[in-house]
């Protein structure tokens, strides 16, 4: 690239004195971003809730995916807001323990239902029983999940339906049973769907989880467009790195990937479930009511940095700026 070209340039031109024989460009650079949030931060993260106490009162959100990571984050903060919370995933005693240690927090009752989303009938089974506890609800998150990295040629075929069953599958599954109860209802709800930055791009060793988040966008993107007349908002959410023990020891289990990731996120660091607790509340709730069809990126810049041919030239040192400008203004014709 022409970016690479002109480094290299620069490289045979002068030494670079900046960096230790010992320490690349790239781990200089991600321990540069990567200092702690705090007062010496552009950009520490803020826990807490940004919207009014009880903005979810008399409502009711269904979680899935709910006992763990993410999903957790957000049920916390629904039920925190005044939300009847029903949380469902195939792990019965992990959602009790969440649904124990958020209620006795927030004061409102947290529901359980143990369901296996790759299943429509178990799905349709978790919908009549929150339907007896709770009625139908008013926000619909689908967060279950799954991944693992990969190298596409040693996918097997179980592999690729472990991850699009739960996730493209699983979402389908949900969004439909729930959507056509609600149309027979005449009841409105607003549905959230949590992908991935690369369900835009795609991604190397992550193939069934690429194929299967984009899926959901397109499903999401299509139910906007149809079912707004039945009162029903559909937005997606595209996470950036966010650590959380699930996700992180199947993508990173050595923990050497997150300094790369870091090294790539412009704000300098992971994102928080708190903070994505708190943008998929805003999208939920009434204050976002004209938001339909939405894909926000949530991501700390990491996309746009990764995107850009000339991004490379961060690295570049003010001195070899110099070295570089006067190349350029000594370029004669085209």
């Amino acid at each position: 690239m022409a970016a690479a070209a002109m480094w290299r340039k620069v490289q045979l031109l002068r030494p670079v004195k900046v960096y230790s024989v010992s320490t690349s460009w790239f781990h200089r650079a991600a321990v540069l971003q990567s200092a702690p949030p705090g007062p010496s931060g552009f950009f520490p993260a803020v826990e807490g809730s940004m919207l009014p106490s009880g903005t979810f009162t008399n409502k009711v959100a269904f979680i899935t995916g709910g006992g763990t990571g993410l999903g957790r984050a957000m049920t916390q903060n629904l039920s925190q807001l005044g939300a009847q919370c029903v949380i469902a995933s195939r792990k019965l005693d992990v959602l009790q323990k969440t649904a124990d240690e958020i209620s006795s927090q927030t004061g409102n009752k947290v529901h359980v239902v143990q369901c296996d989303v790759r299943d429509p009938e178990a799905v349709s089974r978790c919908v009549d029983q929150m339907e007896t506890l709770t009625g139908l609800p008013d926000v619909i998150i689908n967060n279950a999940a799954g991944n693992f990295v990969c190298p596409s040629e040693r996918l097997s075929a179980n592999a690729w339906r472990s991850i699009t069953d739960i996730v493209l599958n699983g979402t389908a599954f949900v969004t439909l049973e729930v959507g056509k109860r609600l149309i027979q209802s005449q009841r409105g709800a607003t549905f959230l769907a949590i992908t991935t930055i690369y369900a835009e791009s795609g991604s190397g060793f992550v193939a069934p989880s690429a194929a299967a988040k984009a899926g959901v966008e397109a499903l999401y993107k299509s139910l906007a467009a149809e079912w707004g007349r039945y009162g029903n908002r559909f937005n997606i959410i595209q996470p950036g790195p966010i650590r959380t023990k699930g996700a992180f020891s199947r993508l990173d289990p050595t923990g050497n990937f997150e300094k790369a990731m870091i090294g790539r996120i412009p704000t300098g660091r992971l994102g928080t479930p708190a903070e994505i607790a708190n943008l998929a509340a805003y999208i939920s709730s009434d204050f976002a009511s004209w938001m339909s069809g939405a894909v926000i990126r949530f991501d700390g810049g990491e996309y746009v940095s990764m995107a850009g041919e000339f991004n490379e030239l961060r690295q570049v040192t003010p001195d070899q700026w110099n070295v570089m400008e006067a190349m350029i203004r000594g370029t004669k014709g085209s």
